[in-house]
């Protein structure tokens, strides 16, 4: 779960009640630097959503064999220079796909808000994540998934499906 702290502007998730030093890194235009951890970026949602992202409109009346406009522009090179690395994200799950009772795609998602009474997330606060093994499905923890990232516009059926999409190797272990 999120933890929720009460301030004079009322509730703030944890994540967000940074120090100014913190909050100054991932002021629009620039992003954190992330770690490394065992050799994999240690990517969270403070460096992946940090900009802005407007989906562009969907036209159901483009050529279906033009190429749609992706809003790419929008990412900042620091982002996009994580395309093809090895890194770890830590997010919660939401299972999308399933195999023999094993998790093979699934959303990290930056929160929980997501979720049955929630808001829409925005387009740079979830990674569709490809698990070729499957993990046990765990919801509501905060989990950390292993593997190659892609940064990008993906599209499915002419509808973007997202900005990031991992290629899951392992899940880490969870902190109780």
């Amino acid at each position: 779960m999120v933890a929720v702290a009460l301030s004079a502007a009322g509730a703030v998730r944890a994540e967000d009640a940074k120090p100014a030093a913190v909050a100054d890194a991932a002021a629009p235009g620039k992003v954190a630097e992330p770690g490394l951890e065992n050799g994999y970026l240690k990517l969270g949602f403070e460096q992946l959503a940090s900009y802005a992202f407007t989906p562009p409109a969907f036209d159901p009346t483009a050529d279906a064999t033009a190429k749609p406009p992706t809003g790419e522009e929008q990412i900042p090179a620091g982002v996009k220079a994580w395309n093809g690395k090895k890194a770890v994200i830590t997010g919660f799950m939401v299972p999308v796909k399933m195999e023999k009772g094993l998790v093979t795609e699934l959303l990290l998602m930056r929160n929980t808000m997501a979720c049955c009474y929630g808001s829409v997330p925005n387009m740079n606060e979830w990674v569709v994540v490809k698990m070729k093994n499957g993990v046990q499905p765990l919801m509501d923890v905060p989990i950390s998934i292993f593997g190659s990232i892609k940064v990008g516009a993906m599209f499915e059926n002419g509808y973007m499906t997202g900005l990031y999409e991992l290629e899951g190797e392992k899940m880490g272990e969870v902190k109780s």
